[in-house]
């Protein structure tokens, strides 16, 4: 079974239907790219994606060790590149919600940073990660 579909529906917009969910994510070209801005563009989504599975994958190795992150937030900013036009550069500040053991810190912020999203990043890309624990 595919992962998606896209259906183009004119003026720069997507259509992005997850088949096993039936989940709709509808996309635009960014406003400096000809598009309207009124969703998330293609390349919104790959630096977005960063950012969840970043603090999706720590959550999942949090319940081994008997954490909740839950209220956690993660602020992603893309850094477009013009000739040619693709992402130059990724940050991502996870703001953890819990206190915890510097030893638990480490654990977690490796799993982070052993993503799939991240390892699957052109290495042109540059990342910049930052964890800001309470």
């Amino acid at each position: 079974m595919a992962t998606s579909i896209v259906r183009y529906l004119g003026e720069l917009r997507t259509s992005c239907m997850h088949m096993q969910s039936g989940t709709e994510i509808l996309t635009d070209a960014p406003t400096d790219n000809h598009g309207k801005g009124e969703a998330f563009s293609p390349t919104d989504l790959v630096a977005t994606s960063l950012g969840s599975c970043m603090v999706s994958i720590m959550a999942i190795k949090s319940k081994d060790m008997d954490l909740e992150l839950k209220g956690s937030t993660v602020e992603v900013t893309k850094i477009m590149q013009a000739e040619p036009r693709k992402i130059a550069r990724i940050e991502v500040i996870l703001n953890m919600s819990i206190i915890t053991s510097d030893k638990n810190k480490t654990i977690l912020e490796r799993t982070a940073m052993n993503c799939p999203v991240l390892l699957s990043l052109h290495p042109d890309i540059e990342k910049v990660v930052t964890f800001n624990w309470k």
